[in-house]
């Protein structure tokens, strides 16, 4: 590998890891990434939504769901002051083990498992939380139409998950692709919240097709 983001070995490489190698060099914000030490450039997305709609409040309660491997986890951690006096809290789940991130509680489990509500609820000593976030996406088969049902039956799990922790007033984040908000879930999420948008963050690929739906203003779960 040479200096300059150019691949100059890697014959064995198949044709798709070394496009994504090249990407990965050239993108500028793996190297941001990187130097702030955050686990991945995906912190960034989580950082543009915040910035634009302040949902991660000195203080706030926070569950990321799917967090491996915590970039997200880390943005949420320091935007609430994670582990200092009056600082927020910060639970992440995933199947996945996870690296240790200061100010947050990590648990290795299923959120979809029935017992998954409990532990996080434990994590936050009883009490529900501000904000959800998820940023999950399923392992891609090769088909669009069979990773857009996986995809949508997340959200949807991620929006009931939400339903079942959030305070009110409390605030949602869930990864979701474009053409790929079904009418069913969003039906459910604005009689669940005050205001919905669909954001496209600047530093997410313009080759994908991901969006992010921030529901705001948690009024109870949707009947």
């Amino acid at each position: 590998m040479s200096t300059g983001g150019r691949l100059t070995s890697g014959k064995k490489r198949t044709p798709s890891s070394r496009r994504w190698l090249e990407r990965q060099l050239s993108d500028p914000y793996v190297a941001e990434a990187r130097r702030q030490g955050y686990r991945s450039r995906a912190a960034f997305k989580l950082i543009e939504i915040d910035d634009r709609f302040r949902l991660l409040r000195p203080g706030a309660r926070v569950v990321d769901l799917g967090a491996a491997p915590g970039g997200w986890a880390q943005v949420a951690a320091r935007r609430t002051r994670a582990g200092t006096p009056g600082g927020g809290q910060i639970v992440a789940i995933d199947l996945l083990d996870m690296d240790a991130i200061e100010g947050a509680t990590l648990l290795r489990h299923d959120f979809l498992d029935d017992e998954a509500l409990t532990l996080i609820r434990e994590a936050l000593r009883g009490r529900s939380a501000d904000v959800v976030l998820s940023d999950m996406a399923p392992s891609a088969s090769g088909h669009r139409s069979v990773d857009h049902l996986r995809s949508m039956a997340l959200a949807e799990a991620a929006v009931a998950f939400a339903e079942e922790i959030l305070t009110p007033q409390g605030a949602f984040v869930a990864k979701v692709w474009q053409g790929g908000t079904e009418s069913r879930l969003l039906a459910t999420v604005k009689q669940a919240f005050a205001a919905v948008r669909h954001v496209k963050p600047p530093s997410s690929r313009a080759q994908s097709t991901e969006l992010y739906l921030v529901a705001t203003g948690f009024r109870g779960a949707a009947r």
